[in-house]
């Protein structure tokens, strides 16, 4: 009779499958479905996180690969005013752009920063924050391909 530990080692020591590459006909078909109104969005929330000065931006698509948007931006602001101030700049030149009225979560605190346009998720961090909850590793591996329907 084994014991439960033995059952873990065992388990543990499999080899876990390779992640599937993505298929860059796939990919390149995924961004082609992105409407120009998302493409135009996302553009504005990279500018205007650079023009503010936002640190370590990243931006995950997440088309095809989840339904809760096209993109996934994060970024990093040296402090916590700074965060806020980010944030702040960048609804408003969203809403003066598009028209568009997006609300931000956590800018009372400055932490963490969330702004959802609807199609573009945007997440502004203090770097600790962003070092502790890692959203890149999440969702910027190398995600599997939805299964055929």
């Amino acid at each position: 009779m084994t014991s439960a530990v033995t059952k873990a080692a065992k388990a543990a020591s499999k080899p876990k499958p390779a992640k599937k590459p993505i298929d860059p006909k796939k990919a390149e078909a995924r961004r082609a479905a992105i409407p120009a109104a998302v493409i135009k969005l996302h553009k504005l929330i990279l500018k205007s996180l650079d023009d503010d000065k936002a640190e370590d931006i990243v931006s995950i698509e997440l088309t095809g690969k989840s339904s809760i948007a096209d993109f996934l931006v994060v970024a990093s602001g040296r402090s916590s005013r700074q965060v806020a101030a980010i944030a702040e700049h960048l609804v408003e030149r969203i809403t003066r752009e598009t028209g568009k009225k997006v609300r931000a979560e956590g800018k009372a605190v400055g932490d963490w920063v969330l702004i959802d346009t609807g199609d573009i998720v945007v997440h502004i961090f203090r770097p600790e924050v962003r070092s502790f909850y890692n959203l890149e590793k999440m969702w910027g591996a190398a995600i599997p391909e939805p299964a055929a329907a």
